[in-house]
């Protein structure tokens, strides 16, 4: 894949020596010609090799997103399949109280999916929904308390969804391997008439905890959201965004 690139650079560095000679012999009508004819060829393999790369870069994406949306559906269906079979198991056991109690479990799960769906952000739901799919050193929990719409409160919606993922994957890499239970982050989102809270509270151990903060605070630099409290360790970081419509 890297020829194409290679090749288009090639083809603009061949068009240096014929210009240079129409500066050297400017007399020359017919070295002129052939200069310029030079010049749209290069130009022309240029624009096609330019086309091709977006090409390919686009079926790059496009089967990228189909992968992870495929994972995600496996994990989703894989899920769905271990409810179901609880569920079954405790109807075929005559025990109604815990069949009960377990579907009020799958329906507070699926309230906490919705409410994800609507914070109106693809690439932030996106995020979400299949972060089990990327990682299995941490765990992480999503609430969101009432109903939050960041495309409707505010013009900025992408930003700070930019600024939730990063932040995310700040702990996702800076989770500290071993044998013991897997680490939790909790991420809980709120909304008041000024502003938009994000609370991030960590369960535990990082690898180093000087590097996640100084990561934090250049990813969180001229962002949005901004951190209540400079002074906040790993274990509970606050994030707040003022509303801009």
């Amino acid at each position: 894949m890297r020829r194409l690139p290679t090749a288009k650079y090639y083809a603009a560095a061949s068009a240096v020596l014929p210009c240079a000679s129409v500066f050297i012999w400017p007399s020359k009508v017919w070295l002129t010609a052939l200069s310029f004819v030079w010049l749209i060829a290069a130009a022309s393999y240029w624009i096609r090799t330019e086309r091709k790369e977006h090409t390919n870069q686009t079926t790059r994406t496009i089967q990228s997103l189909q992968t992870s949306a495929t994972r995600t559906l496996n994990h989703h269906r894989h899920d769905w399949m271990n409810d179901l079979q609880v569920v079954y198991g405790y109807i075929r056991l005559k025990n109604m109280d815990k069949a009960v109690q377990y579907v009020e479990k799958i329906s507070e799960r699926m309230g906490v999916e919705s409410s994800i769906a609507k914070l109106g952000v693809p690439s932030l739901i996106s995020f979400i929904q299949s972060f089990r799919t990327i990682t299995n050193s941490l765990e992480l929990q999503v609430v969101i308390n009432g109903e939050i719409h960041l495309n409707e409160i505010t013009a900025e919606a992408d930003q700070i969804a930019e600024t939730l993922i990063h932040t995310i994957n700040a702990y996702r890499f800076a989770v500290k391997p071993g044998y013991g239970d897997t680490a939790v982050l909790r991420l809980e989102l709120s909304l008041d008439d000024d502003a938009l809270y994000a609370a991030f509270y960590y369960q535990g151990e990082l690898m180093n905890e000087q590097q996640w903060k100084q990561k934090i605070q250049k990813q969180l630099e001229g962002a949005l959201m901004q951190p209540i409290n400079f002074g906040q360790s790993y274990a509970k970081v606050l994030l707040k965004a003022e509303m801009r419509v």
